[in-house]
C-alpha cells in the first residue's frame, strides 16, 4: 500500500546527503597562499670595488707612516688618520643603512671582510660599531660572514664600551715589545672560545703580534737594546725565548 510519509522520507534522504556533502566541501579549508620569498641578494660589483678602494686608504692610515706620508709632521699624520677613519665611517654608515651588514652574497668574501675592517676602525663611534655587530651576528649564523672577524668586532666594541674582551683579539705591548691582550682578566677556556671562532691559540697569536710589532717599531726597539722579537714560550711557565 502506498504510504506518502515513507515516500517523502525516501525522497528527502538523497537531498539530505547531497546538502551535507555540499556543506563539507564548502567548509573545506582553502589552501593557503604561500608567502612571497624575499628577493634573492644580487652580487653588487660596484659596492665590492668601492669597499676595496676604501680598504686601501684605510690600511695606509692604520699602518706606520711610509713613502710620501713620512713628510708629514706628527700632527699632520694624526689629522690625516682621523680624517680617513671619520670619512669612511660616514660612508659605511650609508652602506649599512641601505644594505645592513655586507655579507658574502652581496659583495663576496673579500668585500664583506673589507666592510668589517672599516667598521672595526670606526672607534670614534662605538654605538655604530655595536649596531653593526648585532647585524653581523645574524649573517654569521647564516654562514654569510666571518665568525673570526665577528670575534674581533666583539672585543673591539667591548673595549670601546669599557668592558673586558671575550676572545683576546686586541693587544697592547710591554717594554720588551711583547704583545699581551688588553683588559682581559679571565682567560679560562679562552683557547676553546677562540677555536670555535676560527682563531689560533692565544700563545701563537701573541707571538705573531710580537713579531709584527718588532718589524713596525724596529728602530725604536733597537735603541732600547732589543735586537729581535722576544717571544713567549709555548708553556707560560717557561722563560720567554731570548
Amino acid at each position: 500500500m502506498y504510504n506518502p510519509k515513507k515516500t517523502s522520507l525516501r525522497m528527502k534522504k538523497p537531498f539530505a546527503i547531497l546538502i551535507t556533502l555540499m556543506l563539507c566541501f564548502g567548509c573545506k579549508e582553502k589552501p593557503t597562499t604561500p608567502e612571497p620569498k624575499p628577493d634573492k641578494v644580487v652580487f653588487n660589483q660596484e659596492l665590492a670595488m668601492e669597499l676595496e678602494k676604501m680598504k686601501e686608504v684605510d690600511q695606509i692610515a692604520a699602518y706606520i707612516q711610509q713613502g710620501e706620508y713620512t713628510k708629514m709632521s706628527k700632527e699632520e699624520w694624526n689629522a690625516f688618520k682621523d680624517s680617513v677613519f671619520t670619512t669612511h665611517q660616514k660612508m659605511i654608515e650609508e652602506i649599512f643603512d641601505k644594505h645592513g651588514f655586507v655579507g658574502y652574497d652581496l659583495a663576496g668574501e673579500e668585500g664583506s671582510d673589507n666592510f668589517w675592517l672599516l667598521v672595526q676602525h670606526s672607534d670614534h663611534d662605538p654605538e655604530f660599531q655595536k649596531k653593526v655587530l648585532d647585524a653581523m651576528k645574524i649573517e654569521v649564523d647564516k654562514r654569510n660572514a666571518s665568525p673570526k672577524y665577528y670575534a674581533f668586532l666583539v672585543d673591539r666594541v667591548n673595549l670601546n664600551m669599557g668592558k673586558e674582551q671575550v676572545y683576546g683579539t686586541q693587544f697592547d705591548y710591554n717594554e720588551m715589545g711583547q704583545a699581551f691582550p688588553k683588559n682581559m682578566s679571565d682567560t679560562t677556556g679562552l683557547d676553546l672560545r677562540r677555536l670555535r671562532m676560527g682563531l689560533i691559540p692565544m700563545i701563537d697569536r701573541m707571538n705573531e703580534m710580537t713579531v709584527s710589532h718588532f718589524i713596525m717599531n724596529q728602530e725604536h726597539l733597537l735603541q732600547k737594546g732589543i735586537k729581535k722579537p722576544i717571544l713567549y714560550a709555548k708553556n707560560y711557565g717557561e722563560k720567554a725565548q731570548e
